[in-house]
């Protein structure tokens, strides 16, 4: 069975590459993520990463037919304020400054679909809590790690210098990367596409 992506994230192709899944392609899905959040305002995180999850995976599968399409979001939640990715340095650095000291938690969610309807969704949550940064390893670290973090929701590379910003961390690494990825080994299983 054909396995397509609906995402250009390098991290979580790479996560899947390495779990022994064969991807066809990876397409970005044409979704109007700001309007969605919108829309759910007042919805739980984990609603939110899913709903979004789940319109990635649905838009592309409707333009793939026969195929499975596997969407997937991460959003990053600070003390009841909601952070996407940073719209340029500055920006990533002022949301560094919000988490400095406190608990970052990191919902992410993914969704499988097969002609435009969802037949599988998940999503799991980490909790990770930020040290104290200064001035100057924000600088330091965004000198080194920018551009590459302007598409990381919360800033971070957990599999690079990312892990720096951290002094404790409770979750699944996966998790952390931007995709239950367990949960999605277990769903591809009962589908077929990986052998049980």
């Amino acid at each position: 069975m054909t396995l397509i992506l609906a995402s250009n994230s390098a991290s979580r192709r790479a996560m899947l590459e390495a779990a022994g899944i064969s991807i066809a392609s990876a397409i970005g899905a044409d979704v109007d993520e700001r309007a969605l959040e919108a829309e759910m305002a007042d919805a739980p995180p984990a609603e939110i990463a899913q709903a979004l999850a789940a319109a990635k995976a649905s838009a592309v599968s409707a333009e793939n037919p026969g195929a499975l399409v596997l969407g997937g979001d991460s959003l990053v939640m600070v003390e009841g304020e909601r952070f996407d990715k940073p719209r340029d340095r500055a920006a990533a650095a002022q949301h560094l400054r919000f988490f400095s000291g406190k608990p970052l938690h990191l919902y992410s969610a993914a969704a499988l679909a097969r002609d435009g309807r969802i037949v599988w969704l998940g999503e799991d949550v980490a909790t990770l809590h930020v040290r104290e940064l200064s001035e100057d390893f924000i600088e330091s670290y965004l000198a080194a790690e920018w551009p590459e973090v302007a598409q990381c929701v919360g800033v971070f590379r957990i599999e690079a210098l990312g892990v720096q910003l951290f002094e404790r961390i409770q979750g699944d690494y996966f998790t952390i990367l931007g995709m239950p990825l367990l949960q999605v080994l277990g769903a591809l299983r009962d589908e077929d596409v990986l052998v049980s």
